[in-house]
């Protein structure tokens, strides 16, 4: 009954660096991979045949798709994740100001007016206090 037992030793330590390497790279192509499919689909300046042509390409052929893709669109694709991101924000910050209302936006003289009044009637504020900063809001 003799096996042939494999332990951590009999796996040299060059062979664990090329393993390693190899994952590596492997997972960064997964990655360019998905990021150059969801650039083709979010570019809107490309038409739906030419999406379609570009991902069957880089598909079938994914190591000369790649390639090529970069090599003919890839200088742009910073530009458009910049532009997708500004997007974004834009639709984030249209639904804050739609959210929000009226809060986030300046008061106008007579509203500051009527707030300081209030807190004049309260008597946190003298007169002294309230004349200055009554000037100070009208001019």
């Amino acid at each position: 009954m003799e096996t042939d037992v494999i332990l951590a030793y009999d796996y040299p330590l060059l062979g664990a660096f090329w393993t390693t390497m190899w994952i590596f790279l492997w997972v960064l192509w997964i990655f360019l991979l998905f990021r150059i499919i969801t650039d083709i689909f979010r570019d809107d300046a490309l038409g739906g045949w030419g999406k379609t042509a570009w991902l069957v390409f880089v598909l079938v052929l994914p190591f000369l798709g790649v390639f090529v893709y970069l090599l003919a669109r890839g200088k742009n694709m910073g530009a458009r994740e910049v532009q997708h991101a500004r997007a974004r924000q834009e639709e984030v910050d249209a639904y804050i100001r739609r959210t929000a209302g009226a809060v986030g936006r300046p008061l106008s003289e007579t509203e500051e007016l009527a707030r300081l009044s209030e807190i004049r009637a309260r008597g946190d504020l003298s007169e002294e206090e309230f004349q200055r900063a009554k000037e100070k809001i009208l001019h």
